[in-house]
């Protein structure tokens, strides 16, 4: 019988997958630079993430690999200025995530799918402050960014869109869970995922 315990291997694993999620993310998160762009960061982020959050899938086997892998990119937005609602988000999200693909028992490929659109919908705690925080985030953005780039955000990333991202997350990370299935067959049938 398999220990319920994390080995160092799993930590490991967590440690890898976590800083291969980062690096995408953060690339295609300079997007944002171009408010018009700011919104296709729900659509860009879950299918370009899906191939290694799938992959780290094959080896997140046991209670808590997901959510601490969450609490990590929850501390790193929060270091990177998005206030403490990243934390919130990530830690919440992380552990709803992980509920479900337990109750999947790590084997079922939808649980993978509603698991990591679960997972996904963090990244909407990273916006959340321009919206719940309005007036002393988007002051602070100002005085970095510049008024025109405050104006653009605010045009694109109106607060109703925290709203419309749960299901834009829906269909981007049901895509990048199928893409990266797709390219990890090999995998998926050595963890005997299905």
């Amino acid at each position: 019988m398999q220990s319920s315990k994390l080995s160092a291997k799993d930590l490991i694993n967590i440690g890898i997958y976590t800083a291969m999620y980062l690096v995408i993310f953060f690339v295609i998160g300079m997007i944002n630079a171009i408010p018009v762009l700011y919104p296709f960061l729900y659509v860009i982020v879950p299918i370009a993430t899906g191939i290694p959050f799938m992959l780290f899938l094959t080896k997140a086997d046991k209670s808590g690999m997901v959510f601490i892998m969450s609490v990590i990119l929850g501390l790193f937005w929060y270091l990177m200025g998005y206030t403490y609602l990243p934390i919130i988000g990530y830690c919440v999200m992380g552990a709803l995530a992980d509920l479900v693909l337990k109750a999947g028992k790590y084997k079922s490929f939808k649980a993978s799918v509603l698991g990591y659109w679960l997972f996904s919908c963090a990244m909407i705690s990273c916006q959340a402050p321009m919206w719940l925080f309005a007036a002393t985030y988007m002051e602070k953005v100002r005085s970095s960014m510049g008024d025109q780039y405050v104006e653009g955000v605010q045009k694109f990333m109106p607060p109703w869109m925290g709203f419309a991202a749960i299901g834009i997350l829906f269909v981007s990370s049901l895509l990048g869970a199928l893409l990266g299935r797709r390219m990890l067959t090999k995998h998926f049938e050595r963890a005997g995922i299905v």
